[in-house]
């Protein structure tokens, strides 16, 4: 397995053309789904024929240096999810995306707030990366506890987009939460 990064206990690497059963999988399940479709899986040829080749074109976008990245568990091989380090599609390098999806089964493990971590220091440290963002529902407690043990802060409050109305919670909005190069390295020295 050819490793984008590497944490105690899990290993992301690119995903490849024959992973879309991976993401279809990970996107069948309600409650993985649930702040983000209301539960709706997400149809397979969709996965196959927009989402999967998008995540690759990405690779060669960014250089394979950010990006959305498959997550496996270093005992057992398991496939846990994915990680996602990137900018907008138009956005500037140094202005990065933090996000994950996990399956089930991955929740509650501590590995959402290990790989960000991780990933966090490579942004800061090997892409010269200026902040990273993350956006999370207010309902979802789980995202917004893994964005603060990393040091990420709310800096806006979001307004549901409207082809979200319909998911659970979605009237009370979101969040965005941000952490700076200046923020982590501070939070380094007083937190190391």
């Amino acid at each position: 397995m050819d490793a984008y990064l590497q944490t105690e206990r899990v290993t992301l690497r690119r995903f490849r053309v024959d992973d879309a059963d991976l993401l279809t999988e990970l996107d069948s399940d309600p409650a993985v789904m649930r702040y983000l479709s209301g539960g709706e899986p997400t149809a397979p040829e969709l996965v196959r024929e927009r989402i999967l080749p998008g995540i690759l074109a990405a690779y060669d976008r960014w250089a394979g240096t950010r990006g959305l990245f498959a997550a496996y568990e270093k005992a057992g091989g398991a496939f846990i999810g994915w990680f996602c380090l990137r900018p907008e599609r138009e956005g500037p390098l140094e202005e990065v995306e933090l996000g994950y999806r996990l399956r089930q089964a991955a929740w509650g493990r501590g590995y959402a707030t290990e790989v960000s971590a991780a990933l966090l220091t490579m942004a800061f440290t090997d892409l010269r990366v200026r902040v990273v963002w993350g956006e999370t529902m207010a309902l979802n407690r789980a995202s917004q506890h893994v964005m603060e043990k990393v040091g990420m802060a709310v800096t806006q409050k979001l307004a549901t987009p409207e082809d979200m109305l319909a998911v659970e919670g979605a009237e009370l909005g979101g969040y965005r939460y941000e952490i700076t190069k200046e923020q982590w390295e501070r939070r380094r020295v007083l937190h190391p």
